[in-house]
């Protein structure tokens, strides 16, 4: 969704607008948080689907994990059922707005999206406790575990041991063309229920096809957006780069050379903010494209998480660390 003709293109055409967004069952904080075999009922009675695959045996790290843009828990199903034979214990939930979740379609913003990924690391930190916890997040998902970990707008930062962030949305409006700011104003402003589609942006976000041509029949998977949603999305992407220069957890930051949906520079804006960290790790995948975890190089990226957990301080398996070294040395 970042192509001003797409938006340019809803003003003139028109598209179909939205339902406003339904208040939550109750106010924030009147409800104690919990978690079922299912679901993942919040402060404000907001039931969100839950996902979890565990290991047959011992949980040696447990990793709470937050899709993508349009996307939904099911995402992660590949990947998790591969940690789950490390040891590795994943939980994903449907985020407000997406999937089976309430408001579908919509947007709650940052500072809500955080809070409950606080609420199910918290949740998470008292069922297994003195087990590593880390959040990990996807692309969107990426940005809110970044504002989350910071504890930006007031949300305390979750109780985990660290971040993995993959392909994060750290680009906002300070990457933006002077156009593509204007045309998200004008739109927003004009017509915020308004539904645009990627189609025509010949983007491609991952090598794997096949996994592509599911993902594009799921009915779970958004396929047109509100201009009000990618509004919201541009704002948390604003709050995911500044809060760069706050970043103080360990982190695990992958990207693929081939992503086409993130831009590089504002990547490396990103990474050269955050502070210098010995327990900082960067890794770039030469062949790797937006969707890192489901590419058809997906396995050893996902061996280069599991290694990260057990080793904070050896090199990645797959040696993408190194590659991140000598091209982040040479753009210098």
């Amino acid at each position: 969704m970042r192509r001003a003709l797409v938006l340019l293109a809803a003003l003139l055409l028109g598209a179909c607008a939205a339902p406003p967004l339904s208040p939550p069952p109750a106010p924030p904080g009147s409800i104690a948080p919990h978690l079922t075999a299912t679901e993942f009922v919040a402060d404000d009675g907001a039931v969100l689907p839950l996902r979890s695959w565990r290991p047959e045996g011992e949980t040696t790290a447990v990793i709470l994990a937050l899709h993508g843009f349009n996307d939904y828990s099911n995402a992660f199903t590949a990947t998790a059922e591969d940690w789950a034979k490390q040891g590795i214990a994943t939980y994903a939930y449907d985020q407000r707005g997406f999937g089976e979740a309430p408001n579908r379609g919509g947007w709650v913003g940052a500072k809500r999206l955080a809070l409950d990924a606080e609420e199910v690391a918290a949740l998470l930190r008292k069922r297994y406790p003195g087990r590593t916890l880390i959040l990990l997040g996807e692309s969107m998902g990426g940005a809110v575990a970044i504002v989350a970990a910071t504890g930006a707008e007031g949300t305390p930062p979750p109780a985990v041991d660290g971040l993995v962030v993959v392909a994060p949305a750290v680009w906002g409006r300070g990457s933006m063309t002077l156009l593509e700011r204007a045309a998200l104003w004008l739109a927003d402003g004009v017509v915020p229920g308004m539904t645009v589609t990627g189609q025509g942006l010949h983007i491609k976000p991952s090598d794997n096809t096949e996994m592509l041509r599911a993902f594009s029949r799921d009915p779970l998977v958004i396929k047109e957006t509100r201009i009000a949603t990618i509004k919201g999305l541009v704002d948390l992407m604003d709050d995911a780069a500044a809060a760069a220069s706050h970043l103080r957890a360990p982190m695990l930051f992958l990207y693929g050379d081939r992503d086409e949906v993130i831009p590089k520079e504002p990547t490396r804006r990103f990474l050269a903010a955050v502070p210098e960290d010995e327990q900082r790790r960067v890794a770039f995948y030469p062949d790797g494209y937006h969707m890192l975890l489901r590419d058809l190089d997906a396995p050893l990226v996902r061996k280069d998480v599991a290694a990260w957990l057990a080793d904070r301080d050896g090199p990645l398996p797959s040696g993408a660390d190194r590659h991140a070294q000598e091209t982040l040395t040479a753009t210098r």
